[in-house]
């Protein structure tokens, strides 16, 4: 079985994580902007509208699992798959990918596994998460200067389900595959039901030239989800 060494531990392959609440907000940005924000990894966004993108925006708290406990915000992007065909519409997003665009982190442990595993961008932050009651908060700070700060609203529930899915990460040069599967319960969607306010850090200068904030197209609260994470691929994008 692979492992990895980080900072004196073994870390198994794949990762687990037991238990943890995830919060997302979807927005549809504009193709153009979304596709010169991602540029630097050779990979394509997925226009789920004709010349529309989606941007999601997450928090998670991570409770329990193999990279200790810890908090996490997200900048992804919808993605075409390296080499698919044709593209992808909102109907078929089980095709699309999502690449990981800003992953900060409030934990070194979880900073290093995370780079060197896998080559998510992940850096230390100022993350305090608000989850103790319907409304699901979070205050995001670099450098003392604060990137945003996001609320959402549950929404109604949904059956639970397991997904597979297709993590991409750029890091100093090197595009790769994350194997990724996440089992949801607790699981609640709206439609919009995020309110959002932005900082004054480069970060929040590239959402705001995405076009936000606006109205989420949707989003979603997950109450009790586990994860695994296999090894990264490297990935051809020319």
């Amino acid at each position: 079985m692979a492992s990895h060494l980080i900072q004196g531990r073994t870390v198994g392959m794949p990762v687990r994580v037991e238990d943890a609440e995830v919060c997302s907000a979807f927005y549809t940005v504009r193709a153009d902007a979304a596709r010169a924000v991602i540029a630097y990894s050779g990979l394509d966004v997925a226009e789920v509208f004709p010349g529309k993108a989606v941007c999601v925006l997450l928090f998670v708290d991570y409770r329990e699992g193999d990279l200790d406990t810890y908090h996490e915000f997200g900048m992804a992007f919808l993605i075409r798959r390296p080499g698919a065909k044709g593209t992808v519409g909102l109907r078929d997003l089980r095709e699309a990918g999502m690449f990981v665009h800003w992953l900060p982190v409030d934990q070194r442990f979880t900073l290093e596994a995370g780079r060197r595993i896998w080559g998510f961008p992940k850096e230390l932050a100022d993350i305090e998460l608000r989850l103790g009651s319907p409304y699901k908060r979070c205050v995001l700070r670099k450098d003392g200067r604060l990137v945003l700060d996001v609320l959402i609203r549950p929404g109604l529930p949904v059956p639970a389900a397991m997904a597979p899915l297709d993590a991409y990460t750029h890091l100093e040069g090197v595009t790769r595959r994350v194997p990724w599967s996440v089992r949801a319960g607790g699981t609640r969607i709206r439609p919009g039901g995020a309110l959002i306010r932005l900082g004054n850090h480069p970060i929040a200068k590239e959402l705001s030239e995405l076009g936000l904030p606006k109205r989420a197209l949707f989003t979603s609260t997950v109450s009790r989800a586990s994860m695994t994470f296999g090894e990264a691929e490297e990935v051809r994008t020319v």
